[in-house]
């Protein structure tokens, strides 16, 4: 775990960032959730190291997930960004994990374990590659350059709740 800890919620959303606060936040643990929404974000370099929370960098400019934190307790949402990768983020998030509305066209580097929903919806998937081998909860792709069936994300990875195709 990191040597310094902030116990609460750390929000930087809304501030017209266009980076993190550099050597803040890098070899921290917040213990509660991390939001940066609604910057002007390109990277997330200088995010903390562990979450315990919810991450939240939605609606920035982000092109990559370089920089997220190595662990996320609970949500990660990365939504309506610039994403072409997912590479970078945790192997494993505690909650749902949701990368809709960027420019994917794969899944490669997605976590492997979902603990709640994932949703990759709004993208131009043309396969699943990549997609985690375990969803706790639901699984959302409309809305990609293919449209999947639910046998083909079946086939991919064991989902526990329903899948919206």
């Amino acid at each position: 775990m990191s040597k310094k800890t902030i116990k609460g919620d750390v929000d930087l959303s809304k501030l017209y960032l266009k980076q993190l606060p550099v050597g803040l936040l890098n070899d921290v643990h917040v213990g509660g959730n991390f939001s940066c929404d609604d910057n002007k974000l390109t990277s997330l370099s200088g995010a903390p190291k562990t979450v315990s929370g919810d991450f939240s960098c939605f609606n920035n400019n982000l092109t990559s997930l370089s920089g997220s934190p190595n662990s996320v307790g609970r949500d990660f949402i990365c939504s309506y960004n610039k994403l072409t990768s997912l590479v970078g983020v945790p192997k494993t998030v505690g909650g749902g994990f949701y990368c809709h509305n960027n420019k994917l066209t794969s899944l490669v580097g997605a976590p492997k374990t979902v603990g709640g929903d994932f949703s990759c919806s709004g993208n131009k998937l043309t396969s699943l590659e990549g997609a985690p081998s375990s969803v706790g909860g639901h699984f959302w792709c409309h809305n990609n350059a293919v449209k999947f069936t639910e046998e083909q994300v079946r086939a991919v990875c064991k989902v526990k709740g329903k899948v919206y195709v």
